[in-house]
């Protein structure tokens, strides 16, 4: 319980850790299905708890929006620019949302990003970075990413400040080469758009790779990177 305290108040910044009055300490789950607890009130709706320690989620917060999600192989991402543009895949699996609507997304204000994956031994690990946007398409939709946090290591940083790349409008052969759309730069150290290898793979860094957790060699088998406004 208090791993799962404290990995709360970390990695989610913007939900704020409180004591209610009313015994026992219970951290609540995360719902997908209901309104988070804004107050105590509202963690009193929800459990009727005793007093304790509870997060809640203050206004102007809220859960992720998922855009890209790799978790069967069955999608294609070796693909164009402009499909890369407009989004392709079924958002109940794998799928990328769109350039221009994370473009107009994080428009809207700060917004920080959550990137969680996993192995084929059932390991997981995440990448949690404070800032999060990337801009127009006059930009190339120029990738913006701040501090991390998390136990994947820091595989974004080599791309901050890049523009998107795609196997039709490509830089130093990048796209062509790995086999993704991504904010390439001579060339990547992440590639969650590659190919789908399940695993170890003999090809240099053409995979779903994460370079800091397994390398340019090894397939991850679930993705999914997610953002929500601060």
């Amino acid at each position: 319980m208090q791993r799962h305290m404290s990995e709360a108040s970390t990695i989610y910044a913007a939900y704020a850790i409180i004591v209610c009055c009313f015994i026992t300490t219970v951290l609540l789950p995360k719902a997908s299905c209901c309104p988070l607890p804004v107050d105590c009130q509202d963690t009193m709706r929800a459990v009727r708890p005793t007093s304790g320690v509870y997060t809640i989620y203050p206004q102007g917060t809220g859960g992720f929006k998922v855009f890209q999600r790799r978790i069967t192989g069955d999608v294609e991402f070796n693909r164009l620019w402009q499909e890369y543009q407009y989004g392709f895949g079924d958002t109940d699996g794998d799928h990328w949302i769109g350039n221009q609507r994370i473009h107009q997304l994080t428009s809207q204000g700060w917004y920080e990003i959550r990137v969680d994956m996993s192995d084929f031994d059932n390991e997981s690990r995440f990448a949690y970075y404070r800032i999060f946007s990337i801009g127009n398409k006059e930009s190339g939709y120029k990738l913006t990413i701040g501090e991390y946090e998390g136990n994947a290591g820091d595989s974004m940083k080599t791309h901050n400040g890049q523009s998107f790349y795609a196997r039709d409008k490509d830089i130093n052969e990048c796209s062509k080469r790995f086999k993704g759309g991504w904010w390439y730069t001579n060339c990547h150290t992440a590639n969650l758009n590659g190919l789908y290898l399940n695993g170890s793979h003999p090809s240099f860094a053409d995979g779903v790779n994460w370079f800091d957790w397994h390398g340019h060699y090894y397939s991850l088998k679930t993705t999914e990177m997610k953002i929500r406004r601060q």
